[in-house]
């Protein structure tokens, strides 16, 4: 017994003095580990990239949207199956999207240096199944690459650098107001002023003068966000059925120049903006569609003008119907920069809507969104002449509480071509964009008259107006969560008059149309949860 025990607390020292050489070849304190540490300088949400000096930012947004009667994000039915109200339409769409943004900033010498992205994730049904259906630019969608189970598509919003006052990449223009096209809306087809709420390629500074005043100017890259349309209404089949022509701007000669002068005060903000705008077509000789054919260089071009836009713009804080309550509105004149009055997040529409008629087969409502239009030859417009707009829009935001507050919007926009109805048959001929397109209007819809208002006659005038009103109550649960319905009416106001036998775009027939005005009525519902 006495040997067990010898041997047991003899084994157990052994361990114990084992243990302790072990122990003292191991570090005396772990290393630190580095933690993330918070960035307070630049507002709520920044961190320090470890080991640098640079704050960043991840945020964004998850949003569901259910349209009625509408497009994608709000859009009336105002061209289209949905236009057409045929049984291709889709009588409701539904689209998600999670957008991503990264903010970086960093404090030098020179002040903060930023970078900004946004990435949009989302999916949506692309359409109807009409085979006529087209994507992007005439293409024929491809549902497979888009609107397909497990599908859909990454857009890119912002993306730019900013440094010593310049900002270089994708923003909004320096034209633009704080809002876009959003005074309180949450649609992004409230028409009537400019729009570049995701970001136009551009290269523009400003300059702080202090007390809130500022000024910017740009140069911005026309080609995708600032150009409608010019119609060479020489070519054959030059408007088609739906009053609309095909695209014949030449390529980009010169960025827009783009400018404002800005105050923000306690009581809210006044802002003037300008722009200038290079408006061009490709030649005098084109085949049917504006494609080139080998006469077309021989031909000559109509000689580029130089258009532009104005706009003012006034935000009123601190009224006395609520905390946080304001009125949001601007005004703007265009000549020959039609996309700063109907102007859209994505392109400008052309509006073709058809309805009842008391005595043709169905009534019809056509607007085509031109920046100008030429006629080639003798008796024609002797160039490009540049079309008219002028618009207005804005909404009273109004807070019920911290968890319910509802807006007020609305719009009117109106596009002018030079001359007079039915030039065409007086004494301008076709020397004004009026009379010019006219004549190609004439000739794929019949029974023109001089101021014929009987069936198959009809006064030719391509001007119109649209209307748009609407109200959105939001819902705020929790913070960052928020639930919305907007109901929005739009009223197409156009300005021809009796009636024309036409073939219509199919699946519609050849028949008797009435030129008549047009509404439609959308609601849109919105879940978002921003973070």
């Amino acid at each position: 017994m006495i040997t067990a025990r010898s041997l047991i607390l003899s084994s157990a020292a052994g361990l114990i003095a084992l243990s302790s050489a072990q122990a003292a070849d191991l570090p005396v304190k772990a290393k630190a580990v580095e933690y993330v540490r918070i960035c307070s300088l630049y507002g709520a949400g920044f961190f320090y990239i470890p080991g640098t000096d640079t704050c960043i930012k991840i945020g964004g947004y998850l949003r569901a949207d259910l349209t009625f009667n509408g497009g994608a994000h709000g859009a009336p039915a105002w061209s289209g199956d949905l236009g057409q109200q045929n049984r291709y339409r889709d009588y409701f769409l539904g689209r998600s999207r999670m957008a991503l943004t990264v903010d970086t900033r960093t404090a030098t010498e020179y002040g903060v240096v930023r970078t900004f992205g946004q990435g949009d994730f989302q999916f949506q049904n692309f359409g109807s199944t009409n085979p006529g259906t087209t994507f992007n630019s005439g293409t024929p969608l491809n549902s497979a690459l888009l609107s397909t189970a497990g599908g859909g598509y990454v857009a890119v919003e912002y993306l730019f650098i900013q440094f010593a006052g310049f900002t270089f990449g994708k923003s909004s223009s320096a034209y633009s107001t704080p809002w876009n096209g959003f005074p309180g809306n949450i649609n992004s087809s409230l028409l009537g002023g400019n729009n570049t709420d995701t970001g136009v390629n551009n290269i523009q500074y400003t300059a702080q003068f202090g007390n809130g005043v500022s000024a910017s100017i740009g140069l911005d890259d026309p080609t995708v966000w600032n150009r409608t349309a010019v119609y060479n209404l020489g070519i054959p089949s030059a408007i088609g059925a739906n009053g609309t022509g095909s695209n014949v701007y030449a390529g980009m000669h010169s960025p827009d120049i783009v400018g404002n002068i800005r105050v923000d005060q306690a009581w809210g903000l006044f802002q003037l903006s300008a722009a200038a705008h290079e408006v061009s077509g490709s030649y005098n000789t084109l085949a049917a569609g504006g494609v080139p054919n080998n006469l077309s260089e021989i031909s000559g071009h109509p000689e580029s003008k130089w258009g532009g836009s104005v706009m003012a713009a006034l935000q009123i804080k601190n009224l006395p119907t609520g905390a946080g309550d304001d009125i949001k509105f601007d005004v703007s004149y265009a000549k020959g920069t039609t996309k700063n009055v109907i102007a859209t997040s994505g392109t400008s529409p052309n509006f073709a809507m058809f309805g009842s008629s008391g005595f043709g087969y169905q009534s019809v409502g056509f607007g085509a969104t031109t920046d100008g239009v030429y006629m080639p030859g003798a008796g024609g417009t002797g160039g490009i002449v540049l079309t008219t707009a002028w618009g207005l829009r804005g909404a009273f935001n109004h807070n019920w509480s911290p968890y319910w507050s509802t807006s007020l919007f609305g719009s009117y926009s109106a596009v002018r071509y030079d001359g007079n109805a039915n030039d065409n048959l007086l004494g301008a001929g076709t020397t004004t964009a009026k009379g010019a397109y006219c004549a190609a209007f004439a000739a794929s819809h019949s029974g023109q008259a001089l101021n014929g208002n009987n069936a198959g006659n009809y006064t030719c005038n391509p001007d119109f107006n649209v209307s748009q009103l609407g109200i959105v109550t939001r819902w705020t649960p929790v913070k960052n969560l928020t639930f919305s319905g907007e109901v929005q009416w739009f009223h197409l106001d156009q300005k021809m008059s009796g009636s024309s036998v036409f073939t219509a775009t199919a699946p519609k027939p050849n028949a008797l149309y009435e030129f008549k005005d047009q509404d439609t009525v959308l609601l849109q519902l919105r879940a978002q949860r921003n973070f």
